[in-house]
């Protein structure tokens, strides 16, 4: 009785770890993401494009005849909640992968969960580049490739010689404006003035009469995605700031959600609503078909997370299943032509990117001012190739 109850045992563990039993378990992606705190102006739109992602490769019959499944975490926009949101999706739901933007604070807390817990982690935010771990791979723009469009325009175009700067206290509020001042002086320009504010602050007013003082001829900020961009915005317009003003964190459904306030401002993004390809238009009337009258504007941080999930896709498949180390392997290797082009996130981790320079208009479109194809990254993790 004890043999042949043994026996079952066997036989039931031998099912379990065979190929057609691991068929029917799911590929779990797991989507730490700030649906509350800052980040939660963009979130939801990040969140719609895994699902439109994740729904037609499922119905495509899914990848390696397994269908994905989505687990997502609130992250609350920074690094406590990130720890927690990391450890519960690694530990505890026990993904197969990690995709999402989030802001750097949350992306440096959980880094050391994505090491020791061996996933993959694809970052789809735009960010202040140079973050670089063998688990890590980045299909969103860094300064390298945004800022230049914007400081030459309003040099050339605007003949501007003095910026103001303006960010959020965090990684990426300061490594942008960096960049950015670093920038501005290789061309000749001069800053005039840079201040900070933490990212749950909300009144910029002293930093605002700081500006006025110094009566720069042009404006850049860098502010946390979502609610920053919106009262930092309002509050310029309220104090009848009107010059050259650039902002190299605001999204393309954020600008929709300031309404007239942020009408003028000009912004150099891997993804505008507008670009004019047979994917982009698929894409959008995808999102249309599905979320209705509910869809969040697709943007710069909603895009790459949906193309990161057919890149995940396609190395997996390279790789003949989701074994880290093997997809590690792959994710440089494959490539994804989606609303944005042809993207592959081949140099030391990063993607080149066509990159477009655009104002936003009175309704909240973004108009293309100019674009720059294939723009590389630069030196950002060499030790990693």
């Amino acid at each position: 009785m004890l043999k042949r109850h043994l026996a079952g045992v066997a036989a039931a563990l031998a099912l379990a770890a065979s190929p057609a039993f691991a068929a029917d378990k799911p590929i779990v992606i797991g989507v730490p993401v700030g649906l509350s705190g800052a980040n939660s102006v963009v979130a939801p739109s990040v969140v719609q494009s895994a699902e439109l992602a994740v729904e037609e490769i499922n119905a495509a019959g899914g990848v390696l005849g397994r269908q994905l499944k989505l687990e997502v975490a609130d992250d609350a926009s920074g690094a406590a909640g990130a720890q927690k949101a990391f450890d519960s999706l690694i530990y505890q739901k026990k993904v197969d992968v990690l995709i999402s933007m989030e802001t750097s604070a949350a992306r440096n807390a959980g880094l050391p969960a994505v090491t020791k817990g061996k996933v993959p982690y694809i970052y789809t935010s735009f960010y202040e580049g140079r973050s670089c771990n063998k688990n890590l791979f980045v299909n969103a723009w860094v300064p390298e490739q945004q800022v230049p469009p914007i400081v030459d325009a309003f040099a050339k175009g605007k003949g501007a010689k003095t910026y103001f700067l303006i960010g959020s206290d965090y990684a990426f509020g300061r490594g942008m404006l960096a960049f950015t001042k670093s920038y501005i002086e290789k061309i000749g320009g001069k800053v005039v003035g840079e201040e900070y504010l933490p990212m749950d602050g909300s009144d910029w007013t002293a930093i605002i009469s700081k500006l006025k003082d110094a009566k720069p001829d042009a404006l850049i900020t860098s502010t946390a995605g979502g609610a920053p961009n919106v009262t930092l915005t309002k509050q310029l317009r309220g104090a009848g700031v009107t010059l050259p003003y650039a902002n190299l964190a605001v999204d393309e459904g954020t600008a929709k959600s300031m309404g007239a306030d942020a009408e003028g401002i000009y912004l150099s993004a891997s993804y505008v609503t507008g670009i004019d390809s047979p994917e982009n238009k698929t894409f959008l009337a995808a999102m249309e078909k599905k979320f209705g009258a509910g869809l969040k504007t697709p943007n710069d941080l909603s895009v790459p997370q949906y193309e990161a999930i057919y890149l995940y896709k396609a190395a997996v498949e390279k790789a003949g299943g989701t074994e880290t180390a093997k997809v590690l392997e792959a994710l440089p290797t494959v490539s994804f032509t989606g609303p944005r082009g042809s993207i592959s996130m081949s140099k030391q981790h990063h993607a080149p990117l066509t990159m477009y320079l655009g104002q936003v208009q009175g309704d909240g479109s973004v108009k293309v001012v100019s674009s720059f194809k294939d723009v590389d990254p630069g030196e950002q993790c060499p030790k990693l190739n």
